[in-house]
């Protein structure tokens, strides 16, 4: 699977409690089109699983091409994820991280049992986009589109 690059995301929602939650995740993909449907899973040994599965809205941040840091913080456990970055709450009381690509906020639409991992399906309801260039993962390592890829 580590030959097969990927761009990242970090998905963020709130807890009940409205404390902010992130997570850095490269399985994201489209769903459909009409109406936009987008997916992510998530590990079920990850310790914020529970309140992922629970939320009924979620935000999903492409990442630029500089935003390698942003990656890691939200991959690492044991540190204050939100209190190392720069984020606001939107108007859909969801965290945005500054600087992404690209975020997607979304309602929950569905949720499918897939082994260790739960898919979860959103329906997008507002999209923000910036014209950067997105983080790519490819062999354990991280970087943007090569300049000669538009050739």
């Amino acid at each position: 699977m580590g030959n097969y690059p990927t761009g990242v995301t970090v998905v963020t929602t709130v807890n009940e409690q409205s404390v902010p939650l992130g997570l850095t995740v490269n399985s994201f993909a489209s769903v459909s089109l009409d109406p936009l449907l987008i997916l992510w899973s998530i590990d079920k040994r990850v310790s914020s699983y529970e309140e992922f599965i629970k939320t009924d809205k979620f935000a999903v941040h492409v990442l630029a091409s500089d935003q390698s840091d942003i990656c890691s913080l939200f991959a690492s456990k044991g540190v204050d994820r939100f209190g190392n970055c720069e984020w606001k709450l939107s108007e859909h009381s969801l965290p945005i991280i500054a600087g992404a690509s690209g975020v997607m906020q979304c309602k929950t639409y569905k949720t499918i049992e897939a082994g260790d991992h739960t898919i979860l399906i959103g329906e997008v309801i507002d999209i923000i986009s910036e014209k950067k260039e997105p983080l790519l993962y490819h062999r354990r390592k991280f970087g943007g589109i090569p300049e000669n890829f538009y050739i």
